[in-house]
């Protein structure tokens, strides 16, 4: 008997409402709101412990928010995690490849998952588009990190997810491979794709958002779209107002 598989469910807006969460009384995110229509690049942006990995986890359904909600278009990620992880793709620091399996073999697995059906012709199509198709026989284990890392793009994005959601997505990468990821990422968004990154290379990511969130111990210090001179916008806003200098006194 042949199995049965959920559809997984579209949208075509994502929604963050006044987003909290607490770890026990450490508050790692602290009422955070944005939205993200489909066509759009958001970057979650802001220094180490900011809140940007629980955000992404948060996004992916793997974490509940302590407060607030999650709407994926109108469903909510309480009430539909398991099938709208079927319309999310996830790439973190953990590249979640098999390193003894081929490029092939690993990229053929998750399409597996995923029911589609010809994983072996959506796994060969990926590599290609990842410009390793003369690599796909070759051992994950053989890999550079910034091949490793195109693998596992494609990895999350074998199933054709409408929300693509990215932790540091340019670590490892040399220039070349960075230009082909923002070029990659800029396809999608033309075709449709939310895409949600946190990054620190400010450098790479310059131009690529259409809106920013700067995240600062948790809380939202600012946000922007289409920002232009992302760096300083960035030190502005992660720069603490100076106290002004306390005037002397004049003497009587």
């Amino acid at each position: 008997m042949t199995p049965s598989f959920s559809l997984p469910i579209d949208f075509d807006e994502l929604t963050v409402e006044d987003v909290s969460r607490h770890f026990g009384r450490r508050r790692a995110v602290t009422r955070v709101t944005f939205r993200a229509a489909r066509g759009t690049i958001v970057g979650l942006l802001g220094p180490n412990g900011a809140g940007k990995s629980t955000m992404l986890s948060m996004l992916a359904t793997l974490l509940r928010p302590s407060s607030g909600r999650i709407l994926y278009g109108p469903h909510e990620s309480t009430a539909q995690g398991a099938l709208l992880r079927g319309s999310i793709g996830v790439l973190g620091h953990d590249l979640f490849l098999y390193p003894e399996l081929t490029a092939q073999e690993n990229l053929e697995f998750f399409a597996g998952l995923y029911a589609l059906h010809e994983p072996a012709a959506a796994a060969a199509a990926a590599l290609d588009r990842a410009g390793l198709a003369d690599r796909a026989a070759d051992p994950v284990s053989s890999f550079s990190r910034g091949m490793r890392q195109r693998v596992a793009l494609e990895r999350a994005l074998i199933h054709g997810p409408r929300l693509l959601l990215l932790d540091e997505p340019f670590t490892g990468l040399d220039d070349a491979s960075a230009a082909g990821l923002v070029a990659r990422l800029l396809a999608l968004r033309d075709s449709g794709a939310i895409i949600v990154a946190a990054t620190h290379d400010l450098d790479l990511a310059e131009g690529l958002f259409d809106r920013v969130v700067f995240l600062r111990d948790g809380r939202m210090a600012a946000a922007a779209d289409r920002p232009e001179a992302l760096r300083s916008m960035y030190r502005d806003v992660m720069t603490p107002a100076r106290e002004a200098p306390v005037s002397s006194r004049a003497e009587g």
